[in-house]
């Protein structure tokens, strides 16, 4: 059984956070999860060399506690005063990820936007349980959204007990700590607010000054030929004709993500724009980021903004003309690979010419798809797709993966059926709370559009649920269409 009970009753709480009814148990689940959090991944890193060393140090340990704990109090504090400023705290932290070396590897850990997460549940939690808080208006019963949520963790927990040994299991601990439990955390206090288009406007604001700020830094990388992170990167472009930059990212596909995601969003205000300053602003911006975008050669990120900006022309005029401009632009790459292949890069004649032109990822996906046909209903446990798809396709240390970088095929290669059906239903209904009516808001068409965005991303590399953005975009998407629901009169979720 090993970590799996602590991590289902870690998964338990923080669904709780996110479905129970009563104010004072979503606050006693919420604190709970954030307290069992770090206990559990303190226990699991114990006799780690790096945390050895810390513990031998028990001053700087005590310190470094003092000091988050100082820091997540004073974020309550502030958050409890202005609840919007978690949304704006967030975006700011979203991108920052810390490297830490443990165990002789380095693990880029998202240290701001957990102190962001920690004081805006703190900020919650306190006085609902130790006051007396008012019963927040938007306090409500869950959404089916929520509840496949809820079960997406408790699951993902519940199937690291088929994890095949000691390194699994672990990776099954770091993907519950690191990615799931804190982001629904933070999706619960977010789905809570009340976006306004002032809210979305300034939470936008925040994100184009820090992708602006990155696609600086992204152009002196390039002109420099210098990376500041990512070895692996780094040996790449000395090797390659070629040249990605990555910026204050850690992968260019991640940063390429960053970029398309907040492009849409400058997007949709220069598709609803009425004075022509906007429209200009909005304009160069776009162009600014597009040229960061290209710079790191990052297709995946390509293809979700293609299917991005469909998806926001097809809210904001026509479907139908949005359908065919994808299809349009589809055809003529197809033409284009067929006419001139040698000229793109593309061979598609054979396996080694299509591992080559996409990376990789054939031989990744079909790994993949091979694992879940060998154990179609209970899959490889949790966190097991890295460690059998090397036994299965006797790879080196060299070619270790964490996932298929295609997410149905890991969540069905890790969690079998069961999962996949799961996850397909989370998908579904993500994309009809997120889209249906979203035509006449701005708002509701940026975050359906980039939710879309995202998901096409996550289909060449991965990073669903891991992703801190795909958090916000439920919540706030969720917070607009239960919103719109409620004014217009519609049987929304009852109020508690």
């Amino acid at each position: 059984m090993g970590v799996a009970v602590p991590l289902i009753l870690l998964t338990v709480l923080t669904a709780g956070a996110m479905l129970f009814s009563p104010p004072r148990a979503r606050a006693w689940s919420t604190l709970l999860a954030l307290i069992v959090a770090p206990a559990l991944l303190a226990a699991s890193v114990w006799d780690v060399a790096a945390f050895v060393s810390l513990r031998d140090r028990p001053l700087v340990l005590s310190g470094l506690v003092l000091g988050a704990g100082l820091l997540v109090v004073f974020g309550a504090r502030l958050f409890h005063r202005r609840p919007e400023w978690i949304a704006l705290a967030a975006a700011a932290a979203l991108p920052f990820r810390v490297p830490i070396s443990v165990d002789g590897s380095v693990s880029n850990l998202l240290l701001p936007l957990y102190l962001v997460i920690g004081a805006a549940a703190v900020s919650y939690a306190v006085p609902r349980i130790f006051g007396d808080e008012p019963v927040d208006v938007r306090e409500r019963r869950p959404h089916l959204l929520e509840w496949l949520l809820a079960a997406t963790l408790v699951l993902y927990a519940a199937q690291s007990i088929g994890s095949l040994d000691t390194d699994t299991a672990d990776t099954a601990v770091e993907h519950v700590v690191f990615f799931y439990v804190p982001f629904a955390l933070l999706f619960a206090q977010l789905a809570r607010l009340e976006w306004t288009l002032d809210l979305a406007g300034r939470m936008l604001a925040v994100l184009v000054v820090l992708a602006l700020a990155f696609a600086a830094v992204g152009f002196v990388e390039y002109a420099t030929r210098h990376l500041l992170l990512n070895p692996k990167v780094i040996a790449s472009n000395q090797v390659e004709s070629y040249f990605r930059v990555n910026s204050l990212f850690f992968d260019p596909n991640i940063y390429g993500r960053f970029l398309a995601v907040v492009m849409l969003g400058v997007a949709t205000v220069l598709l609803w724009a009425e004075r022509r300053r906007t429209l200009v602003l909005s304009g160069l911006v776009i162009a600014v980021l597009w040229a960061g975008l290209v710079l790191t050669l990052s297709q995946s990120s390509f293809a979700a903004l293609l299917v991005g900006l469909a998806v926001l022309g097809g809210l904001r005029w026509s479907a139908r003309v949005a359908v065919l401009g994808v299809a349009a632009a589809l055809l003529c790459g197809v033409v284009l690979v067929l006419a001139v292949p040698s000229h793109l890069g593309v061979s598609l004649g054979d396996k080694d010419g299509a591992n080559a032109t996409t990376s990789g990822r054939y031989d990744l996906i079909s790994g993949g798809v091979r694992l879940a046909a060998d154990r179609p209903l209970r899959g490889y446990g949790s966190g097991g797709f890295s460690r059998a798809y090397r036994r299965a396709e006797q790879g080196s240390a060299e070619r270790a993966v964490s996932a298929s970088h295609t997410t149905p095929v890991t969540v069905a290669a890790e969690q079998g059926i069961g999962g996949l059906l799961l996850y397909l239903a989370l998908l579904v209904t993500a994309l009809v709370t997120l889209l249906r009516g979203a035509s006449g808001s701005a708002l509701r068409a940026a975050v359906g559009a980039s939710f879309v965005a995202i998901v096409v991303h996550t289909m060449s590399y991965s990073a669903f649920l891991e992703d801190p953005l795909t958090w916000v975009l439920l919540a706030s998407g969720l917070a607009a269409a239960l919103a719109v629901r409620v004014s217009d009169g519609d049987d929304a979720p009852e109020p508690v």
